[in-house]
């Protein structure tokens, strides 16, 4: 079973609409795409629409936020981190405000509206900014219960949703727990670290190393900073190397967050999938996800490379 994560924000965003008076909604002319619209249906009065003005909507949504507001401020993914990131860095980070900045439409699967429209970069973006959250959600009931958290939370965040459905991994009304991954899977030859939609990915990939005799480990890295590091550490000080997946690149995305913190506390093998260092194109979904090598069978692949270079 398949579910956007956007429609499962804009049903939390409504949720909250009912119960949290404090909570105000931004959009940049996307309410339809970003599904913030379910908030404007039943708080119009706290929505706050401002055109194809991204800039100015993350400066009103620290002005908000100054006055004691929690704002929720969406857009597409490519302007919510690149329009916006002077005013985000200055305005929102720096002063620690209560602004969750939520984009849509990430990563490659986007799809035929093409390079300019998908973000690859958005991780690496949010991830080098101080004081920044950063969250991407492996399915549409996370992308709830994860809107429920940042609610909650004081201070900066930034989440990235998808445009398409994505298989459900996740159980429905389960907590989350900013920084914390979870093992889906136990295994002792190598560890899947997999973020956003990648997750599937990995538990697909499992089965199919599972069926060759290998063993594989997968963990859902739902929050990207603060990264678990004791939960990653933890499992590839068992399986001795390690595959990360994501739909981003793998220049400043979760790979290298992982690989950093190996580098750092427990050095292992590890092969990053991902997109490597490239723009996208137009297409259907699927077969980008094909081409730029963000499949299961990639994962395969890349867990057997990882295995390999085991001392």
């Amino acid at each position: 079973m398949g579910l956007a994560q956007r429609n499962y924000y804009g049903k939390a965003l409504a949720e909250l609409a009912k119960t949290r008076k404090d909570i105000v909604v931004m959009d940049a002319d996307l309410a339809g795409s970003t599904k913030t619209s379910d908030f404007e249906k039943v708080a119009p009065e706290r929505f706050v629409e401002v055109g194809i003005a991204e800039q100015n909507m993350i400066g009103i949504a620290s002005g908000l936020a100054a006055s004691g507001k929690t704002v929720f401020a969406s857009t597409f993914a490519v302007f919510a981190t690149g329009r916006c990131w002077e005013q985000i860095r200055l305005a929102v980070a720096y002063p620690k405000q209560n602004v969750k900045i939520v984009s849509t439409h990430c990563g490659i699967s986007v799809g035929e509206d093409g390079a300019s429209h998908q973000g690859l970069e958005d991780i690496s973006i949010m991830r080098s900014i101080p004081n920044m959250v950063v969250i991407s959600p492996a399915d549409a009931y996370e992308a709830f219960a994860a809107t429920m958290a940042i609610a909650d939370y004081k201070g900066p965040c930034y989440m990235r949703l998808g445009r398409a459905d994505f298989p459900i991994v996740t159980e429905e009304g389960a907590k989350f727990e900013i920084g914390k991954a979870k093992v889906l899977r136990e295994g002792k030859d190598v560890t899947l670290i997999g973020t956003g939609q990648m997750v599937s990915a990995c538990l697909e990939a499992a089965k199919e190393l599972e069926s060759k005799g290998i063993g594989a480990e997968v963990i859902n890295v739902s929050t990207i900073k603060p990264l678990d590091t004791e939960c990653l550490i933890k499992s590839v000080s068992k399986t001795g190397c390690a595959v990360t997946a994501e739909e981003h690149s793998i220049i400043g995305g979760l790979g290298s967050a992982v690989a950093e913190a190996f580098a750092e506390e427990h050095p292992a093998p590890i092969v990053r999938v991902g997109t490597k260092d490239t723009f996208g194109e137009s297409g259907k979904a699927e077969m980008l996800m094909e081409k730029y090598g963000l499949t299961a069978k990639d994962i395969v692949k890349a867990a057997e490379l990882s295995i390999s270079k085991k001392k």
